[in-house]
Order: C-alpha cells, then sequence, then structure tokens
C-alpha cells in the first residue's frame, strides 16, 4: 500500500510549553482515530516556532525556514490505497478547520535507519 506524508501548517503548533488537554484534544481524538483505522505509520508534533533554527548554507539564525503566517506544525505518515483515499484521511485533519491546513505528498522512499547494537 502506498505511504503518504501528511504536513500539518497552522499559525503554530497546538503544542507549545503552555498547552492545556483542551488545546491539544482535537489533534490526539485524531492521532487515536487514525490509529484505530489502521492507516497511521508515524505521527510527530513539532514544538513551536520560537524554537526553530534555520540553515541556510553556512548561515544559522534563530526562527522558521521562512517567515511566514503559517508553519509546518507536525507531520505523520498513513497509509493509503491511492491519493484520493489520502486526501479523504487528511482533510478530517482538525488544522483544517481551524484555520490552517495540510499537503499531502506521496513518499518515494525511505524509512528508518539501523543502527548497530
Amino acid at each position: 500500500m502506498a505511504q503518504y506524508a501528511v504536513l500539518i501548517y497552522a499559525g503554530d503548533s497546538a503544542h507549545s510549553a503552555h498547552a492545556t488537554s483542551e488545546d491539544t484534544a482535537p489533534h490526539d481524538r485524531h492521532a487515536e482515530e487514525l490509529e484505530r483505522s489502521g492507516a497511521l505509520v508515524a505521527a510527530y508534533a513539532l514544538t513551536t516556532r520560537e524554537l526553530a533554527t534555520s540553515v541556510r548554507g553556512d548561515v544559522v539564525t534563530d526562527g522558521p525556514f521562512v517567515d511566514v503566517k503559517e508553519i509546518v506544525a507536525g507531520f505523520y505518515i498513513l497509509e493509503a490505497p491511492d491519493l484520493d483515499a489520502a486526501l479523504a484521511i487528511a482533510r478530517l485533519n482538525p488544522a483544517c478547520h481551524a484555520g490552517g491546513g495540510v499537503e499531502v505528498r506521496p513518499i518515494a522512499g525511505g524509512g528508518f535507519v539501523q543502527r548497530p547494537a
């Protein structure tokens, strides 16, 4: 089955140091639903934009890579039979209903790196 990366775009991460369970509840419910469906392969919430550090060539700066209204707040990998099915799943992401959105991209390859014991 094909794998798709779902990049979550929002004003900032819902997982700030001061986030309450009420702040993260919609995202937690969505993750639980994806787990139950069997589509979720992996998921990662990112920290807030203020903790980002960007590198361009030899220049290191504080903040996201580009100065934009919305940043990548997290991402997950799901399995779906085709892009239409992946889009149907991605549309359910809470960011899509709270002023943000998601980007869905087929995964070309990769995986976890095996480390020596």
